[in-house]
């Protein structure tokens, strides 16, 4: 299967008339099409249905999760509802097999990475803030054990590993992603695995277990030469 990923499309007219240009190739190289959140730049569903009408004129099937973005203005329901209805597979703690290959995702959250991961210990507002991480990696949890396919791939927003993040402010690490979405991933094994967020972050990364991590921030691609809106993969 031949996967064509991106993430951090920030959807605000001035800009995506290019983008859409570009981004309308996918539909002659892939035979999916993965977004890694942020589809809208504040949450708002007139910014969602502006960009999925130009997502299902690429008559691709599209596998993707929501970003901390899709989430500013509260209507995340709303833009579930209307990803779901223009035949997005949506995932968010669920999982989408075809053709032999496994889909699971979920946004993730922030959190930090190994020994530098926040605990649940203290007030009451950081044992929350700990328990959303939590949560978010049993729902990934939950979506990796509904697969039964041969090959497997994992879409979230947040980081589950520090090498995709490198480039960014390293005061900022903790807020850009979780170690606690790489040990479920080393658990149940996967063939790939995407995210977004890290818009300065790096492109390439592995877990412990080895599993291949790629951060396909719009930024990141756009940053390469030439300039791209998604990256090909292939399992």
């Amino acid at each position: 299967m031949r996967i064509g990923a991106t993430a951090d499309l920030h959807f605000f007219s001035p800009r995506f008339g290019v983008i859409q240009e570009q981004l309308a190739q996918v539909r002659d190289q892939a035979d999916i099409l993965v977004v890694a959140g942020d589809f809208t730049n504040y949450g708002k569903p007139e910014e969602m249905e502006q960009i999925l009408n130009s997502l299902v004129r690429l008559r691709l099937p599209i596998v993707a999760v929501l970003g901390n973005h899709d989430y500013e203005s509260g209507a995340q329901v709303e833009l579930m509802r209307m990803m779901t209805d223009a035949g997005i597979k949506l995932l968010d703690g669920t999982a989408y097999e075809r053709d032999d290959v496994g889909f699971a995702g979920t946004k993730g959250f922030p959190g930090g990475f190994g020994r530098g991961a926040l605990t649940a210990f203290g007030e009451p507002e950081v044992k929350a803030f700990v328990q959303a991480a939590i949560d978010e990696a049993l729902k990934l949890e939950r979506a990796m054990s509904q697969l039964r396919t041969h090959k497997r791939v994992v879409v979230l927003h947040y980081a589950p590993i520090g090498d995709t993040i490198q480039g960014e402010p390293p005061e900022i690490y903790p807020y850009l992603g979780s170690s606690r979405f790489a040990e479920v991933i080393d658990r149940h094994g996967a063939d790939l695995v995407f995210h977004g967020h890290a818009h300065h972050g790096s492109p390439d990364g592995k877990t412990i277990a080895g599993i291949r991590v790629h951060n396909v921030a719009l930024h990141i691609l756009q940053s390469q030469k030439p300039p791209a809106v998604f990256r090909m993969f292939e399992v």
